[in-house]
């Protein structure tokens, strides 16, 4: 969902409170390595003051600044909520602590339910209507005791939000309130959900559900439709957003935001080149090149920095960067059986040697496969398109390459594929590729490379041993823009300090991600640790990005 640039997402806190430090881990991961502004649900379930401000706390120290304050549902196997001692009882006593501890830093926001709280649904018709305006009484106290903005009960009569965003209007409630949508993906979960939330549902929508209930396809292209059909309708009242409920599936929701027209998962809009963290990296505006397929490994490596680059990397050259022991970016692959099944059958159950290594990433480069150790995400960048002939001719050639992007000049920054930094600007980059290759490639290339002068590169291999025709103190800047009423912007940089850093990660990833899929003193592992031990990791650039051709140094 993050690739598709939503406002903010959400991470609930789970039922009963039972997975409280899960959703403290996951919403911080969220914020920090996933760059999206996350807000997290809160509950007074089985939550004691000592909890409460632990997690608040906790969520602080890892930037969240959003909460959304719920009493939460009774805790598993108990039918009615129960305040325990020492905690709170409802969401409004929660807002209020939370203003009092925490001022102004959260933003707040609280549930409204359009049909009123499932628990004060009822079939009396007068003291439905009690209950539904006591609600609404009780809303306003919320927002006025510290609330921001109100996000609905699901719904799927438009007209009944309709009338309880009017209602609220009449009682003073003028905060943004946010429609509940959730799409109807599977017919045992619609009418789950819709039982536990005692949801009026139209009689068409039960009619036409009944009669595909057996059909999934059919249900989940039934909930696109009349999932965009009731987003519309809500669009054109004027709604200030649409609130998603994914359940962790997000295909009928980014379904229903298409058919609308609201999203267009071609051109969603880049403020950089690469994904910013909204809050923990303030001014954050250059990284090195080298991490372009690993963003979660350096935003890691660099948490603990004091600032970060802003304007130009030279102003915080020779920084500290930490190290990465953590499974998650060093055996991603290797950390379940399932993984390492499907590594393998990407990678190959046995490596004679290295052509069968040089073979997989060839096959990267066609599509075959969508994974390698070197990229977090699947797949190639959508810009390699413009060099994928030229990669797949350098990895047969036996240039295992590991990052590159295209030269660019003067490309309008609202291009789709390219575009970054908003509207009336161009953007600009210096064809760039990084490989390994092995060591007796190594001087025959770089003869060709001193050979041609607008080229600069740096060659490491796995002992540190340097060759580069860089000064060593030199920063590179490989991609910038120009944009109205601003100085030029340099998001992406090639510096060797950064890269000996760089070199370190990338040599180990062939054995803690590839290596270890084999069996120990098997030939497979042993073709890898070779690799490592021998080869050398390749940057170059090509620094002519009008009229250079990068890739004709190597007889392409």
């Amino acid at each position: 969902m993050v690739a598709y640039g939503p406002t903010f997402c959400d991470i609930t806190w789970g039922a009963g409170g039972s997975t409280a430090d899960v959703t403290l881990g996951i919403a911080t991961k969220m914020q920090n390595l996933f760059c999206v502004e996350t807000m997290m649900h809160l509950t007074c379930t089985n939550m004691p003051v000592e909890a409460l401000d632990n997690a608040l706390n906790e969520v602080r120290k890892a930037g969240l600044q959003n909460i959304l304050a719920l009493r939460g549902d009774p805790p598993k196997g108990q039918e009615e909520f129960k305040q325990i001692e020492g905690g709170f009882g409802n969401a409004l006593d929660l807002v209020k602590y939370i203003r009092e501890k925490h001022g102004d830093y959260f933003g707040i926001g609280v549930a409204g339910y359009p049909e009123a709280h499932p628990d004060f649904i009822v079939d009396d018709e007068q003291q439905m209507k009690k209950n539904y305006w006591d609600s609404l009484a009780y809303l306003k106290e919320k927002i006025d005791a510290g609330a921001d903005f109100i996000i609905t009960q699901l719904f799927y009569r438009v007209e009944r939000f309709l009338q309880f965003v009017e209602d609220c209007r009449s009682i003073g409630i003028t905060c943004p309130i946010l429609p509940g949508v959730m799409p109807i993906m599977t017919y045992g979960g619609f009418k789950r959900m819709t039982t536990f939330c005692k949801t009026d549902v139209p009689q068409a929508i039960t009619d036409a559900l009944e009669a595909i209930k057996d059909n999934d396809e059919a249900v989940k292209a039934f909930g696109i439709q009349q999932g965009a059909e009731m987003c519309k309708q809500l669009l054109d009242a004027g709604v200030p957003g649409l609130h998603m409920y994914t359940l962790n599936l997000e295909r009928s929701a980014v379904g229903i935001l298409e058919t609308v027209g609201v999203l267009d998962t071609s051109r969603v809009p880049r403020s950089l080149p690469w994904r910013q963290v909204p809050s923990t990296r303030p001014g954050e505006s250059v990284r090195p090149i080298f991490w372009s397929n690993r963003p979660k490994a350096y935003l890691h490596r660099t948490l603990d920095w004091d600032s970060f680059p802003s304007g130009r990397w030279g102003n915080s050259r020779s920084p500290a960067y930490g190290t990465l022991s953590d499974y998650q970016f060093m055996r991603r692959h290797a950390s379940s059986d399932k993984r390492r099944d499907a590594a393998r059958a990407a990678w190959g159950a046995e490596l004679a040697g290295p052509d069968d290594v040089a073979d997989v990433f060839v096959r990267y480069c066609k599509g075959e496969i969508t994974m390698l150790p070197w990229a977090e995400l699947e797949g190639l960048h959508s810009e390699t398109s413009l060099i994928k002939e030229q990669l797949l001719a350098l990895n047969a050639a036996g240039y295992l390459t590991i990052n590159s992007q295209p030269a660019l000049n003067g490309v309008p920054s609202s291009d789709a594929q390219f575009g970054w930094g908003g509207p009336g600007g161009y953007v600009y980059q210096k064809a760039y590729v990084e490989f390994f290759c092995a060591a007796e490639k190594l001087q025959p290339l770089l003869d060709k490379l001193d050979g041609a002068p607008s080229i600069t590169y740096i060659a490491v291999n796995a002992r540190g041993d340097v060759r580069s025709n860089m000064k060593e103190d030199s920063v590179n800047a490989v991609t910038w823009g120009v944009f109205p009423g601003r100085e030029i912007e340099q998001p992406t940089v090639v510096d060797l300090v950064s890269f000996m850093v760089w070199k370190d990660e990338a040599f180990e990833l062939w054995g803690s991600e590839w290596g270890t899929l084999y069996e120990e003193g098997s030939s497979s592992r042993q073709v890898l640790a070779d690799i490592a031990g021998s080869w050398w990791l390749v940057s170059v650039v090509d620094n002519d990005h009008v009229k250079g051709n990068l890739f004709e140094v190597f007889g392409l």
